[in-house]
């Protein structure tokens, strides 16, 4: 299983997901009953943001123990392909609601996500095709 690059890919995806609760992704002022309110934006700081970014951490470290059905594991890393871009407009959606916005040096981790989902499934691919031609010379 770890021998595998698309396992390598998900664990970037998952390592990038988890490191993203603990980071935070931009700092800004935000306007509450005429204050200024410094708010710090990370994958805890909304609703919305802690369950897509929570069930994009679980799915990819459930694709990675699905190794023997590649077709599923193909279908799930398109499905955490989606929830990563849905992660990376609803960071983008709540940088606009601040003023005085400072992007962090962790703003690179919720587009590690996408690219670790996209690689793997690439990788995936190539390894059915594989077995296809491999099946084809039987």
């Amino acid at each position: 299983m770890i021998q595998r690059q698309q396992t390598l890919w998900l664990l970037l995806a998952s390592v990038a997901a988890l490191l993203s609760f603990m980071f935070p992704f931009a700092v800004g002022d935000e306007l509450q009953k005429s204050l200024l309110v410094r708010k710090i934006v990370d994958a805890g700081s909304t609703f919305f943001l802690l369950i897509i970014t929570g069930a994009s951490l679980v799915l990819s470290t459930v694709i990675l123990f699905l190794f023997k059905d590649r077709k599923l594991q193909m279908k799930l890393c398109l499905l955490g392909l989606l929830l990563a871009v849905g992660i990376i407009l609803l960071y983008i959606l709540e940088i606009k609601k601040l003023t005085n916005t400072t992007l962090a040096l962790y703003c690179i981790l919720p587009f590690i996500i996408p690219a670790g989902y996209f690689l793997a499934f690439r990788n995936i691919r190539k390894d059915e095709k594989l077995v296809k031609s491999l099946d084809k010379l039987r």
